[in-house]
């Protein structure tokens, strides 16, 4: 069941960041890896800034959002802002 939820926020926190980042997607499946991943990168940076790990489903989809748009942020200084599905 906790797979399950990490598959809902990651989908969840992709779609947003897709919404709100400029430029194409990495697609449906790419998008919930790159959610998934950036709630894990957005959990690690809330805990070095000291902010409680644990939260409610709005908070849990705010960090992972945050974190998504950082990793995509990322992946395309990397990429070169290429589009590429992963």
């Amino acid at each position: 069941m906790f797979i399950i939820w990490w598959i809902i926020v990651g989908l969840i926190a992709g779609f947003i960041t897709g919404k709100l980042m400029k430029g194409s997607g990495f697609g449906t499946l790419g998008d919930i890896v790159v959610g998934i991943l950036g709630a894990i990168v957005g959990g690690f940076i809330m805990r070095l800034a000291g902010f409680s790990g644990q939260g409610g489903l709005l908070y849990t989809i705010l960090v992972a959002v945050v974190g998504a748009i950082l990793l995509t942020l990322l992946l395309r200084l990397v990429t070169g802002n290429r589009s590429r599905n992963l």
